[in-house]
Order: C-alpha cells, then sequence, then structure tokens
C-alpha cells in the first residue's frame, strides 16, 4: 500500500471513531502521525496506544489552526474532524446550527488545507489529503438538510483543491462513508423504523465498521494511488448506486 515511512500526516478528528482507526492504520504503515481531536481524554489514551503526537486545535479558529500548523512539515493529511447537528427538515432546521455545521465540516477542513497545503509546497515533495466527506453528499437523506449540505460543500473544496493544487504533486479526494453504528449514532440510526427501512436499501445490507472506511483512507494517502485526485469515493455498500 505504500511505504510511509519519513511521511508525516495530520489526522484531524483522531479522538473519534473513524479518525482513531485511520491513526491506528497510519502508524501501523509506519507514517509518523500527528493526532488531533476534541477530546483530550480520548487524544491522550489515542497516543498512549500509537505513538502518535498530539496537537489539539480549534477547527473553528483560523488564528488556532495556522498557529498550530506553523512550522510543522506534513506530507499528508486526514481532515477528519466533524459535527453532526441536528436531524430536522428544512422548514424545522435550526440556523444556528447550520451555521455551526458549515463552520466545522466544511469552513474547518478548508482551513486545515489551507495551512497544510503551504507547508507541502514549500517542502517541494507533494503529498496527499483526504477529507472525510458522507454519503449524505451523494443522496438526499431524510433529516440531513445541514450535515448534506455541509459535506456536499466539502466535496467541492476536495475537487477545487485538487485542481490548484495538482501542479505541486499535491493530490486530494474524498471517501464519502456510510454510517458506523457507534453508540453516539444509535440514538437515530438503530431505530427499527430508521434502520430496517435504510439497510433494506443498501445492496450489502449492514453498517460499515470504523477499520472498513480507516483502510480506504489510507489507501488513498498511499503511492498506491499515485494517480487518483479529486473523487469522491463512496465507502456504503452500495446504497448510492441505487
Amino acid at each position: 500500500m505504500g511505504d510511509f515511512a519519513g511521511r508525516t500526516v495530520l489526522v484531524t478528528g483522531a479522538s473519534g471513531g473513524i479518525g482513531g482507526a485511520t491513526v491506528r492504520h497510519l502508524v501501523r504503515a509506519g507514517a509518523e502521525v500527528i493526532a488531533s481531536g476534541r477530546s483530550e481524554e480520548a487524544l491522550a489514551a489515542l497516543v498512549e496506544e500509537t505513538g502518535a503526537r498530539a496537537l489539539p486545535f480549534d477547527l473553528t479558529s483560523e488564528d488556532s489552526v495556522r498557529a498550530a500548523l506553523d512550522g510543522v512539515d506534513l506530507w499528508g493529511v486526514v481532515n477528519c474532524g466533524g459535527f453532526g447537528g441536528e436531524i430536522a427538515t428544512p422548514t424545522e432546521t435550526d440556523i444556528a446550527v447550520f451555521d455551526q455545521v458549515i463552520r466545522v465540516n466544511a469552513r474547518g477542513a478548508l482551513l486545515v488545507i489551507k495551512y497544510a497545503a503551504r507547508s507541502m509546497q514549500r517542502l517541494g515533495r507533494g503529498g496527499s489529503i483526504v477529507n472525510v466527506s458522507s454519503q449524505a453528499s451523494l443522496v438526499a437523506l431524510p433529516g440531513h438538510i445541514s450535515y448534506g449540505s455541509s459535506k456536499a460543500a466539502l466535496d467541492n473544496i476536495t475537487r477545487v483543491s485538487a485542481l490548484e493544487l495538482g501542479k505541486y504533486g499535491i493530490r486530494v479526494n474524498s471517501v464519502n462513508p456510510t454510517v458506523v453504528m457507534t453508540p453516539m449514532s444509535a440514538w437515530y440510526w438503530g431505530r427499527e423504523d430508521i434502520e430496517r427501512p435504510f439497510l433494506d436499501a443498501m445492496p450489502l445490507g449492514r453498517w460499515a465498521t470504523e477499520d472498513e472506511i480507516a483502510a480506504p483512507i489510507v489507501f488513498l494517502l498511499s503511492d498506491a494511488a499515485s494517480m487518483i485526485t479529486g473523487v469522491s469515493l463512496p465507502i456504503d455498500g452500495g446504497y448510492s448506486c441505487r
């Protein structure tokens, strides 16, 4: 899958399930990993487990992102930090929540790209960025007006960044996962009236695991994907092919 030796990769959202799994996969692949996340306790445990280096910062603050990444030599980035927001229809949505979802999921990822790409350009060794989007950007899901909109914006950030950064040898891609069933997601997706119809509409008919998302992320970062840029890769059991 490509040798990550001598390559430093930043993973945001590392205190969450997909982010943590991605850190573990990257460390096993030989990368030097810098982990950022909201939960200090979960981040500390991940650092203890994997040997990654913690670098907490606020995704919603440009000053915080700039200060954290200033002078950090990066080869790769995984933008996994995110905020789920609410389950609401367009007529019921709380615009303050909508604004915060966009602020974290789209604007926050763009801020990380803005300052990480400067590091990659300075080093002149190319690089790879993977944004963790969602199947909610590819298909309309009930109640997902805020989250789906933020991830659709992230997919466009992916495409434009791939266009603009390709001349520096920097590849930019997205993965678009389906639901990973965790205690945090079970309150909604675990409901019988939600889970059964959703899985019945999915060709593979089951939820994804964290490792099933992390492995394609690492592939897209790796040299095995050296001719792939600007794509949004569904990891959704075939749901979006309906």
